[in-house]
């Protein structure tokens, strides 16, 4: 099917960035075969003139979203009513068998085990995620990792948005081969909405996909800043991990806890999620979440690729797991809950720009 033509104005700069529903993923800046639009201010900037061609609109996963050609193209089919937090093979309990892994990990590890065990096996030459900026504590910035120790240190949960797709172009450019890819759910539609348009300079170069739960991502000045900083009297530099279980947790240097309450912080998210409807990033190989487990991550397999990679790191020892039991239902029903308030706002916001 023939890309329409339209430019980059009439499309993702009217109903996208002026509206505000702009994630700064910055899918649409790295697919621009004329290097017109650059990544400024956390969203895509016209630095020359449009040539009118109609991919940055194909790619970016705000613009006119389909989820049923997105399923149908990943999965082989689009999903059923009962699947309310999309198609999955299995569901499970896992976490890392690495005592290294477990000191800098966020929950059970598994996305750090996933990567590191991909690398050894060499089934993947690197990852693009995020990590944290070496100026800025606490901010969460894209990184291409190409060993062990760099998959290592990016480890944890920075709740600030990373634009990971800038990190996989990095791959690209630098010719490294096959890539895993790691991020949240609207950069997992993207990079789906890359490979469905058979951009193939990045869809070769896609390995699988790990995506993170999320509800939402959380503005570096206002939380980070003005409130730990500002409200709290915590130096970000002091803050040693940030984790969310019902309230969000701050673990300081000194060995002290911080707990806030989420409505607090709530004052503090990015605006454009609130029209993010995918709650368990539906469209990855493999979706991870701590949904409130200690030492434990809940664990999607959702595609035959992802399964096969999964199965193995099992066999090899990487990871451990446990089946959701009957008392464990109580997760199956805080996703099923998460993923329904994340569609209802969805469409409330959505309803709201027309």
């Amino acid at each position: 099917m023939p890309i329409p033509k339209v430019s980059f104005e009439e499309t993702l700069g009217k109903s996208v960035v002026e509206t505000g529903l702009c994630v700064g993923c910055a899918t649409c800046v790295i697919s621009c075969p004329f290097s017109c639009l650059e990544y400024a201010d956390h969203k895509p900037k016209l630095v020359s003139e449009c040539k009118i061609c109609g991919i940055c609109a194909q790619v970016c996963p705000r613009f006119n979203p389909s989820m049923p050609s997105l399923e149908s193209f990943v999965f082989g089919r689009e999903r059923r009513s009962s699947e309310e937090f999309g198609i999955y093979k299995r569901i499970l309990m896992a976490q890392t068998t690495s005592e290294r892994i477990k000191e800098v990990c966020q929950d059970g590890g598994v996305v750090t085990s996933l990567l590191i065990f991909a690398l050894k096996e060499g089934l993947i030459n690197g990852a693009a995620l995020s990590g944290e900026s070496v100026n800025k504590p606490l901010m969460a910035v894209p990184k291409l990792a190409l060993s062990e120790n760099e998959i290592l240190q990016c480890a944890g949960t920075r709740y600030t948005y990373s634009p990971n797709i800038l990190a996989f172009k990095e791959g690209v450019i630098r010719k490294a081969g096959r890539l895993a890819f790691v991020g949240t759910p609207c950069q997992i539609h993207a990079l789906r909405r890359i490979q469905l348009l058979s951009l193939r300079k990045y869809a070769n170069a896609v390995s699988f996909t790990i995506g993170l739960f999320c509800s939402e991502c959380f503005n570096y000045e206002g939380l980070i800043k003005h409130f730990f900083r500002e409200k709290l009297g915590i130096k970000p530099s002091e803050i040693v991990g940030v984790n969310i279980k019902g309230k969000m947790i701050l673990e300081i240097r000194d060995g002290g806890i911080e707990k806030v309450p989420l409505r607090v912080v709530k004052e503090y998210s990015c605006d454009y999620c609130a029209a993010c409807p995918d709650f368990s990033a539906e469209l990855a190989d493999i979706s991870v979440g701590g949904l409130g487990l200690e030492g434990w991550s809940l664990t999607i397999i959702r595609t035959d690729r992802g399964d096969e990679i999964f199965r193995k790191a099992e066999a090899k020892g990487a990871v451990r797991v446990k089946p959701i039991e009957d008392e464990d239902e109580r997760l199956i029903e805080l996703l099923l809950k998460m993923s329904k308030r994340k569609r209802e706002k969805a469409a409330k916001t959505l309803l709201s720009k027309v």
